[in-house]
């Protein structure tokens, strides 16, 4: 499985909105973004960078629940 390269902030909120997310707020340099489920609802931050680390956007592809594999194409 190839490993996951860096994105723009751009990029992922991109992927997040494709997969339910609502851009909620911005609060200094992080973007919020939210999916209200059923029964509660996951709150991710992404920083809004010009390139987001990998330990990063690994943190930020366990909060969302999605599946890593669409943080590779």
């Amino acid at each position: 499985m190839p490993k996951l390269r860096p994105l723009s902030a751009e990029e992922v909120c991109r992927i997040l909105r494709h997969h339910g997310f609502v851009r909620v707020r911005q609060t200094g340099s992080h973007i919020i973004m939210r999916l209200d489920l059923e029964r509660d609802s996951r709150t991710v931050p992404v920083p809004n960078y010009r390139e987001i680390s990998r330990g990063t956007l690994k943190s930020i592809i366990e909060l969302s629940g999605l599946d890593a594999a669409l943080f590779r194409k």
